[in-house]
């Protein structure tokens, strides 16, 4: 016969087991580029500023309905003038997932005294931070740090950003663009101390970061090959995630998924966002509008 110790315990087994797989499995919102400005459209570039409110509006009703611990946009917010963040961070509360930025460039389109101002806006602790979920560390990088847009005019970045993309010129690098940029040796440096305290934590890890690294592309930061160098030598690193060219990729590097998120800006009426579930070895992204669908294997932790 059971006692009821032997039942109290075997209940409280239970609970632990049922609460330890949904630690185990963990879902989460993907925006990149809305890039929303009261504009008219860019019918070169295929981008349809205003039309972002409503794009964004439709998304956070169908991210409302599911089970999500956060919901992450991949920078480009907005496009230009401090007064579009007023029309569309409205919107993203009304989502009722916690919710997470990265900044990316068109987020500093900005007058220069409003400049400093952005991760304020968006309720940022910092311009690169990390938190963890449910065993996962996200890093999240800001990749306009060292850039020709982002610092202050006087700031020592903004002659580093120069140096360094008329070295990617002479190198004839395809990402030579003035409006990518880079990491800061201090924040290389801290990322180095994430990836540590990660591996330490016994936590795996996705990258976060407005700009792609990997493969070629004219829209990739001008430090690719120190950032991917650095991750192929971390084998908790699972995935990294980004926004910036908004046509989207993909690749598998080192035993990390890429992905590339298409832009929410592009086209008059079709959107693009994702839910992504992480969970054992499958990392599942549902796409919604012009994002893919991916369901992807993960390197054993």
């Amino acid at each position: 016969m059971l006692s009821r110790r032997s039942v109290l315990a075997a209940s409280a087994a239970l609970l632990a087991g049922k609460a330890g797989a949904a630690e185990g499995r963990l879902r989460f919102g993907v925006i990149a580029d809305p890039q929303y400005a009261e504009a008219p459209p860019n019918l070169t570039l295929g981008r349809y500023y205003a039309n972002s409110l409503d794009k964004m509006r439709a998304a956070v009703d169908t991210l409302n309905g599911e089970d999500l611990r956060f919901v992450v946009t991949l920078g480009d917010v907005i496009d230009r003038d401090v007064m579009s963040y007023e029309k569309i961070l409205p919107i993203y509360r009304t989502l009722r997932h916690e919710t997470r930025f990265v900044l990316g460039n068109h987020d500093f389109d900005l007058a220069p005294e409003h400049r400093g101002q952005v991760p304020g806006l968006l309720g940022m602790e910092g311009p690169h931070y990390d938190f963890t979920v449910a065993g996962i560390r996200f890093i999240v990088l800001d990749g306009n740090d060292v850039s020709l847009f982002a610092p202050p005019p006087d700031d020592p970045r903004r002659m580093l950003a120069a140096e360094r993309l008329e070295q990617a010129k002479a190198a004839g690098l395809v990402n030579a663009k003035p409006w990518n940029g880079s990491l800061s040796d201090s924040q290389f440096t801290w990322l180095e101390g994430s990836l540590q305290a990660a591996r330490a934590a016994g936590e795996r890890v996705v990258v976060l970061n407005h700009y792609p690294v990997t493969p070629d592309n004219p829209h990739n930061l001008w430090d690719a090959d120190r950032i991917t160098g650095l991750l192929a030598r971390q084998p908790h690193v699972i995935a990294y995630f980004n926004g910036h060219n908004h046509a989207g990729n993909y690749v598998e590097r080192d035993g990390i998924h890429y992905v590339n998120f298409h832009g929410m800006v592009d086209t008059p009426d079709h959107s693009a966002f994702a839910v992504v579930e992480i969970s054992g070895d499958r990392l599942e992204i549902r796409g919604f509008g012009r994002e893919p669908s991916r369901s992807l294997t993960l390197k054993p932790a």
